[in-house]
């Protein structure tokens, strides 16, 4: 497997990061682009907090909004009002807590995980053609640095 030449800056720790900072911005915001817009007439589309929201909520099952918060690091306050825009939208239902019934837990609906799945459709698709036209020796390089880039973003 050929590995690319390392340029000078990134041959350090600071220049690497400095590397990865960068790519990863770009790469994200494309694939911020590919999100659904409110221009064909339909709804407004979500925010990115919004979207991260209920992403949790799919990904972890039932969660209070104590826990959504706590996750998604924002103030309860600020989650409340993320909830209320996704129960209006129909993306996310209330339900009773099973051993505190102070509380709610939130799951995604139906609606919510069509939606989510239509994302991820959407930019998965996306990243499966750019992948395409990479050599096989640069998708090799990326599959093993996937699981790096996710500890990364868990630390």
């Amino acid at each position: 497997m050929t590995t690319p030449p390392i340029r000078g800056r990134t041959a350090s720790a600071p220049g690497l990061a400095e590397e990865l900072r960068i790519s990863i911005a770009r790469l994200s915001r494309r694939l911020r682009t590919l999100r659904p817009s409110a221009a064909g007439g339909g709804p407004s589309p979500l925010s990115l907090t919004q979207f991260a929201a209920l992403a949790a909520i799919e990904r972890h099952g039932s969660m209070t909004p104590r826990e959504l918060a706590d996750h998604e690091k924002v103030q309860p306050p600020s989650m409340t009002r993320v909830i209320a825009h996704l129960e209006e939208r129909g993306l996310v239902a209330r339900s009773p807590h099973p051993t505190d019934g102070r509380q709610v837990v939130l799951n995604a609906t139906e609606e919510g995980a069509a939606l989510l799945a239509d994302e991820r459709r959407r930019k998965e698709a996306w990243l499966a053609m750019r992948l395409g036209e990479l050599t096989d020796d640069e998708r090799e390089i990326l599959r093993r640095a996937a699981p790096i880039i996710d500890k990364l973003s868990r630390s």
